[in-house]
């Protein structure tokens, strides 16, 4: 875990990489509840046998649901200690540039792009995220996350 105890240490790594959260196992169980949740229920994403026979030899993960983890590698690999309150804000320019096979496992890399200050008494950051399968030549997910930080 990277620890920040100010935010003026965290505004150091504007242009670097702040941390790589540990492997995540994709599984079905994930995939099938995500499908529930949202209504997407695709048979790439939730008919096993079928997928078998599918462009990709079986079932994957919804893009969405890859996304969805981001929360997870942030909680994971960063703590900035001044912090009282951190939102999301939303995404940027997000691309799905392949396919997470159920069973696979995924981690993600997480940059810091920018800082700037609010006038709420906190900070929006902008987060370069990459998420990468593990044994997969290009990433499957890249994405901006904005959060707000409250002090």
């Amino acid at each position: 875990m990277k620890i920040f105890n100010t935010l003026e240490e965290l505004s150091a790594m504007v242009g670097q990489e702040v941390a790589v959260s540990d492997w995540v196992t994709i599984t079905q169980a994930q995939v099938d509840g995500f499908a529930a949740a949202t209504g997407d229920t695709q048979w790439i994403h939730v008919d096993v046998e079928r997928a078998k026979a599918g462009p990709f030899g079986g079932t994957i993960a919804h893009g969405f649901l890859t996304l969805a983890l981001i929360p997870r590698f942030f909680e994971d690999t960063i703590c900035i200690t001044p912090v009282r309150m951190a939102v999301n804000y939303g995404l940027n320019r997000v691309r799905f540039t392949a396919p997470v096979l159920v069973g696979s496992r995924v981690r993600g890399r997480i940059s810091l792009q920018h800082l700037s200050d609010t006038q709420l008494q906190g900070v929006k950051v902008t987060w370069a995220v990459l998420i990468e399968c593990e044994g997969a030549a290009k990433p499957v997910c890249v994405a901006e996350s904005l959060a707000r930080l409250y002090l």
